[in-house]
């Protein structure tokens, strides 16, 4: 097998992920967009592994580092996109320019006293 076929295939694949990458706007459809380059990569790692017939093996000892490390960042960016949804109820990365909250509204004051009171007071009746 030639060396070009599987080097075309990874850089088609590495191409589709920085496209994924800069023109999504969905924060899982970057995160699998990264993955497409990950995969790129491996696949030159394997590829240039077996042309070159290493015999140590370090393609492939680099190719498991980086799946590794790609289950590491799948986990983590899954649990931020989880947590920025359930605060603001959208993934959008256009949107999300900054994680924290707006910096013009004035702090609201801490509650104080029993949970129950600040209940009723939420709900407009007198405290028990």
């Amino acid at each position: 097998m030639h060396l070009a076929y599987p080097t075309v295939v990874a850089a088609l694949l590495f191409s589709v992920g920085v496209y994924g990458v800069l023109a999504r706007r969905n924060a899982i459809l970057v995160l699998m967009s990264v993955e497409l380059m990950l995969n790129a990569v491996n696949l030159n790692l394997v590829t240039f592994d077996v042309w070159y017939q290493d015999r140590l093996h370090g393609g492939q000892v680099l190719t498991l580092f980086t799946i590794v490390i790609a289950a590491a960042e799948v986990g983590l960016g899954l649990a931020i996109v989880l947590l920025v949804y359930r605060n603001r109820r959208m993934v959008d990365v256009d949107r999300l320019r900054a994680l924290a909250e707006d910096s013009t509204r004035p702090a609201e004051p801490a509650p104080a006293g029993d949970p129950a009171e600040r209940k009723a007071e939420a709900v407009g009746e007198a405290a028990p």
